[in-house]
């Protein structure tokens, strides 16, 4: 195996790891622990399961940063980020500065502090906004893998 195919492969892992958990996070543990927690109870029961995803996602996450910046140079690829047919590469540097700044930086700085703070009074409310920023960032995400694995298969979005 290549050094390139071995960036690519751990970079596939990486993703579906990381992608494939907040699947999991926003489909399944979010509205399970609705239907099975009062409204008052629900964000501290959340952030005690999801805290041991955080930390699979930080170490996803950075390997899937650091192999793919591997293959842009190993394959001397920045030229890709000046065309517009390229679009899922910027998508894929967007998903992954997005994550990482709230893995990394907001979520353990801010978000953890603000978002308790906010569901001491507002437990519903802070429960419904945790739930639909999962649900945008999944969604951000899903269009950002298909549109990763069929630009780099070879579909043209554009017929360019």
């Amino acid at each position: 195996m290549t050094d390139l195919a071995l960036a690519r492969a751990l970079h596939v892992l990486a993703v579906v790891l990381w992608i494939g958990g907040v699947g999991m996070v926003t489909t399944v543990l979010l509205p399970a622990i609705r239907r099975s927690y009062p409204a008052a109870e629900r964000f501290t029961v959340f952030h005690a399961l999801e805290e041991r995803f955080a930390r699979q996602a930080r170490v996803t996450t950075a390997l899937a940063g650091a192999s793919g910046l591997y293959m842009l140079w190993q394959m001397d690829a920045w030229d890709r980020f000046a065309s517009v047919a390229f679009w899922w590469m910027h998508a894929m540097v967007l998903t992954w500065a997005i994550f990482t700044l709230m893995l990394f930086v907001l979520e353990p700085l801010v978000l953890e502090r603000l978002l308790a703070r906010r569901a001491a009074t507002a437990p519903e409310a802070t429960y419904r906004l945790v739930e639909r920023l999962h649900w945008a960032l999944l969604t951000l995400s899903l269009i950002t893998v298909a549109g990763a694995v069929a630009g780099s298969h070879g579909f043209d979005f554009f017929g360019w």
